[in-house]
């Protein structure tokens, strides 16, 4: 049974910085793209980043060049948050895949972490 768990949500003031963490098991594909998701209140689930086995990254473009996306192996994969704002406040959800894609569509992965929140404050 494959299992996914986040960690590392809080509250941070604008301009802050959050590391997310996301934990495996179960979960052997190396070889398959991770990636993060967020929904805010009222708002569609969206992909922000994913990455390939090897390394590669993909951004959604709001968060490109503040958000960093990294693995290890098919173990832990974490995302960096630097300079966050308050339209970043949202539930994170770490999602794995059964192929080598990186789509930000979220039926294309197959496991969901249970979410962490995130709220930024102005």
């Amino acid at each position: 049974q494959v299992q996914l768990r986040e960690s590392g949500g809080g509250s941070v003031q604008a301009g802050g910085s959050l590391t997310l963490s996301c934990a495996t098991s179960g979960y052997s594909k190396s070889t398959d793209s991770m990636g993060w998701f967020r929904q805010a209140a009222g708002k569609e689930r969206e992909g922000i980043a994913c990455v390939y086995s090897s390394g590669s990254t993909v951004y959604l473009d709001s968060v490109e060049g503040r958000f960093s996306i990294s693995r290890d192996s098919a173990s832990w994969v974490y995302l960096h948050m630097n300079s966050l704002k308050p339209e970043d406040s949202a539930i994170y959800y770490c999602a794995a895949r059964r192929d080598v894609g990186c789509g930000r569509d979220p039926t294309d992965f197959a496991y969901w972490g249970q979410g962490t929140q995130v709220t930024v404050s102005s």
